[in-house]
């Protein structure tokens, strides 16, 4: 049921979104390719939601170990990972027109790819170490050390030399229309985090079905 309810607001949102970033949003020099700004700045900032509740959950499963906080943080870094891989792809896209290159070695686009590298490693981690409780301790230490990477890449443009833009004042427009993009991402976020926890723990119990059997 739960599922169900964030399906059908992920899908109103989501909806809602699509009209006004192609529809009701103004249009600006840069043209139509300026319309990528409204996927590409929720992506970002709902990865570093999802990293961040990596993040609480590791330190939850450390003080607490128990596994279900392990199952969260490893869910959350699962959509995290996806997000994060889909605002790298939207930001060289709008790099490419902006900047004539579809990659620089600037501060923020550097330390966003170590952010997406670290996440990559949480999961080469998880799959390499069978053993549950070890598999767990490690992934979490990861997962709490690899957030240091998340405020580096929001503040990466107030500290170096970027050519990543700063976004300025907005037509209130544009602001409306970033807004509903992020919650419709927020929810689609909640939906699949709540799908990956439903799928883990169906397979929870599939194993549990299956050592009973083999007894």
């Amino acid at each position: 049921m739960k599922i169900k309810i964030l399906l059908g607001v992920s899908s109103v949102f989501m909806l809602v979104a699509l009209y006004m970033v192609f529809i009701f949003a103004p249009d600006t020099e840069s043209g139509v390719v300026q319309r990528i700004f409204y996927f590409h700045i929720p992506l970002a900032w709902i990865a570093f939601l999802a990293f961040f509740v990596v993040f609480g959950s590791s330190i939850m499963y450390l003080w607490k170990r128990d596994k279900k906080w392990d199952a969260i943080a490893s869910s959350s870094a699962e959509v995290g990972l996806v997000f994060t891989t889909l605002f790298l792809l939207t930001g060289s896209i709008w790099a490419k027109p902006e900047w004539g290159v579809w990659w620089t070695w600037d501060s923020r686009l550097t330390s966003s790819l170590i952010l997406w590298l670290i996440y990559i490693a949480y999961f080469i981690v998880r799959s390499y170490i069978s053993e549950e409780g070890q598999r767990a301790r490690f992934s979490s230490v990861i997962g709490i050390i690899g957030f240091i990477d998340v405020p580096i890449v929001v503040i990466t443009i107030f500290l170096w030399r970027t050519t990543h833009p700063r976004i300025e004042a907005m037509d209130p427009r544009v602001t409306a229309t970033l807004m509903v993009s992020i919650a419709a991402f927020t929810a689609l976020y909640l939906l699949l985090f709540a799908q990956r926890i439903a799928m883990k723990q169906d397979e929870d119990k599939l194993n549990k079905l299956k050592a009973f059997l083999r007894r």
